[in-house]
């Protein structure tokens, strides 16, 4: 997906290379759009981006490396998005926002099948939304009573189910508003969580 910029693992202190690495990385997007992956170069980049060859390669190894940490900033990003703004709802995932921004950007998603690497993005997406719902749930008074050992079960599983949600509505025609499947989403957690506080009030 196209990245959301301002990496909050970055420092403040080195705005120059973030716009840098957001001028590689937007560049590397607009070319994927234009032309398959395994045409760009990275002279292509440095040339659409106006950086210098020797500035790339402090920051990256070649262009899959590039193209990956834009990725993983994105994800990072968007898995967090509900922590950073400190939200006080019960919501585990920011499932609007996600479906909301995988829509808008279709050209990208096809750019990403004709080279490929679908399956590599939402792998990575997969693992940054596991962490952040592990992380949520601890947090959430509503989750109280699910076990660490039980967080860690259930994280990835719902990472997986929201991926999986999000690739069906992407195949339907995304009829169903943002909203709509948040809300769906959501409902299919908390009532795993219910039988899971059931479960271990159960062993007790």
């Amino acid at each position: 997906m196209k990245p959301i910029r301002g990496n909050p693992k970055r420092k403040r202190g080195d705005a120059r290379v973030v716009r840098t690495r957001d001028r590689l990385g937007d560049a590397l997007i607009e070319l994927m759009q234009e032309k398959p992956f395994e045409q760009i170069t990275v002279q292509h980049v440095l040339d659409r981006a106006g950086v210098s060859r020797s500035t790339f390669y402090v920051h990256y190894t070649n262009k899959e490396d590039l193209f990956m940490g834009d990725v993983d900033d994105f994800w990072e990003m968007m898995a967090t998005m509900l922590a950073r703004r400190k939200e006080k709802s019960n919501r585990v995932a920011p499932v609007s926002e996600l479906f909301e921004h995988v829509a808008s950007v279709g050209e990208f998603r096809a750019a990403l099948l004709a080279a490929g690497k679908v399956h590599d993005v939402m792998d990575l997406g997969r693992e940054h939304f596991a962490r952040a719902i592990e992380s949520r749930l601890k947090e959430l008074p509503q989750a109280r009573g699910v076990d660490a050992e039980r967080r860690g079960v259930l994280a990835p599983m719902f990472a997986g189910a929201l991926f999986s949600l999000l690739n069906w509505w992407l195949d339907h025609g995304a009829k169903e508003t943002p909203a709509q499947m948040d809300d769906q989403y959501h409902r299919m957690v908390w009532g795993s969580l219910g039988a899971a506080k059931v479960g271990a009030a159960a062993r007790k």
